[in-house]
C-alpha cells in the first residue's frame, strides 16, 4: 500500500509498534523507578540501548518514523502559551539581559567546542567547527555536509549535544533538589479539568494554525515557536484558559524519547566512544558556563538560577521547552531564549564559516 509506506517513511508497521512499545515500557520502568522526566528518558534511553545492542524486530533495528514526533510538537508549544500571564510584556522587559548575555555566550561556546574538537579529537577544521555549533542541529548538518565535514562525527556530536543535555540537567536537578523532578504528577500547565470538545477543537486550531503561519514565515523552529505564539496570544487576551491535559505531554515525552533513542543505530563502537567522551566534556565545560551566567544574571531578570540555567542550555529548543514544562519553570522566559539561541547560533556558523577551509 503506498500510502501506508509514505506514512511508515517505509518502515514495517509492526517494527514501528514494536519500538513504540519497547520504549514505553523503558518510561513506565523508569516513572516506577522514579526517575526525572521518567517517559522521555526511560523511553530514550531502552530504544537506545536496545539499537546498540543489536536487537532486530522481523530482521530491523528498532525504528520508528521521525516525522511522527512533528505531530506532537505543537501540543508543547499550545502548553506553553498557556503558561502566558497577562503582565508578560512587563516580566520581558526584564529578560533583555539574558537575551544580550547570549550574543556573548554563542561565539564563546563555538569557540570553546571547536578547540576542544580540533585538539582533543583530532578532528578534521570542517567537522570540529560545525559540530561546536551550541544550536540549529539540522543547519550545522545542512551546512557541515556542504563544506565537507566527517557527517558521521558530525552528526553523532550534535545528536549528543541533544542528548546529554536531556539527561544531566534533570539528573543535576534531582541531586540539587534531593528528589525526583519532572513527574507527571505536578504538570502545572496542564489543566486537570477533562477538556470540552470546543475547547479540544480550539487549542488543535491554536497549533495547527500558528504551526502554518510559522512555516510560511520561515520561523526558527516553526513547528513549537508558531503554536507557543498563537497560543501565547489567546491565553493571554482571554480568548482560552484551556490547556492540553496532562496525558498528552507524558505521550509527547514517550514517542520523542523513542524518536531521539533510535537515532544511535548504526554508529560504531569506537565512533560512539570517542563522540561519547568530547560531548560530555563540551556540554560539561557549556552547562557550567550557563551555570555562572545564571548566578550572575538571575537577579536582574528576576527568573530563578534554575530557569536562566535551563535557557543557556545547549540542548534542542523542543526537548528543553519540554524540560522546562515538566520542572514548573517559566517556559515562556526559557523557549523564547532558546529560539533566540538557535538564530544567533546560525548566524554566527554563517558569518565565521567563510574561514573555514572547504566552506562554500
Amino acid at each position: 500500500m503506498p500510502g501506508l509506506s509514505r506514512l511508515t517513511a517505509g518502515l514495517p508497521l509492526p517494527v514501528i509498534l514494536l519500538t513504540y512499545g519497547l520504549a514505553g515500557i523503558g518510561g513506565l520502568l523508569a516513572s516506577a523507578m522514579g526517575l526525572p522526566l521518567a517517559m522521555l528518558l526511560g523511553s530514550m534511553i531502552t530504544t537506545a540501548g536496545a539499537a546498540m545492542l543489536g536487537l532486530r524486530f522481523f530482521g530491523h533495528a528498532p525504528s520508528v518514523p521521525q516525522k511522527w514526533r512533528f505531530v506532537l510538537v505543537p501540543i508543547i508549544g499550545v502548553a506553553i502559551g498557556a503558561s502566558f500571564p497577562e503582565d508578560f510584556l512587563t516580566q520581558a522587559r526584564q529578560w533583555w539581559v539574558t537575551l544580550a548575555a547570549l550574543m556573548v555566550f554563542i561565539p564563546i561556546a563555538q569557540g570553546l567546542g571547536f578547540g576542544l574538537f580540533r585538539r582533543f579529537g583530532r578532528l578534521d577544521r570542517q567537522t570540529a567547527y560545525f559540530a561546536a555549533m551550541p544550536g540549529g542541529f539540522i543547519e550545522s548538518l545542512d551546512m557541515g555536509e556542504r563544506a565537507g565535514a566527517d557527517m558521521t562525527m558530525l552528526i553523532m556530536l550534535q545528536f549528543l549535544r541533544l542528548i546529554l543535555c536531556i539527561v544531566l540537567i534533570p539528573i543535576g536537578f534531582s541531586i540539587f533538589e534531593g528528589h525526583a523532578v519532572g513527574g507527571a504528577a505536578g504538570m502545572s500547565l496542564a489543566t486537570r479539568e477533562p477538556l470540552s470538545a470546543f475547547d479540544a477543537g480550539f487549542l488543535a486550531m491554536l497549533a495547527l494554525l500558528g504551526w502554518f503561519i510559522a512555516s510560511r514565515l520561515k520561523m526558527p523552529a516553526a513547528v513549537l515557536s508558531g503554536p507557543l505564539l498563537l497560543s501565547g496570544l489567546a491565553h493571554a487576551t482571554g480568548l482560552t484558559h484551556a490547556a492540553p491535559p496532562g496525558w498528552t505531554i507524558l505521550v509527547t515525552q514517550w514517542i520523542m524519547g523513542a524518536s531521539l533513542g533510535v537515532r544511535l543505530a548504526g554508529f560504531s563502537k569506537g565512533q560512539a566512544g570517542m563522540a561519547l567522551v568530547l560531548s560530555v566534556v563540551n556540554v560539561s565545560a557549556l552547562l557550567l558556563i550557563a551555570l555562572l551566567i545564571a548566578l550572575t544574571l538571575s537577579g536582574p531578570v528576576g527568573e530563578p538560577v534554575s530557569a536562566v540555567l535551563l535557557a543557556f542550555a545547549p540542548g534542542g529548543v523542543s526537548e528543553m521547552s519540554l524540560v522546562a514544562l515538566s520542572l514548573h519553570l517559566s517556559a515562556v522566559y526559557v523557549t523564547l531564549h532558546h529560539l533566540a539561541r538557535i538564530v544567533l547560533a546560525v548566524l554566527f556558523a554563517r558569518f565565521g564559516q567563510r574561514f573555514v577551509p572547504g566552506a562554500p
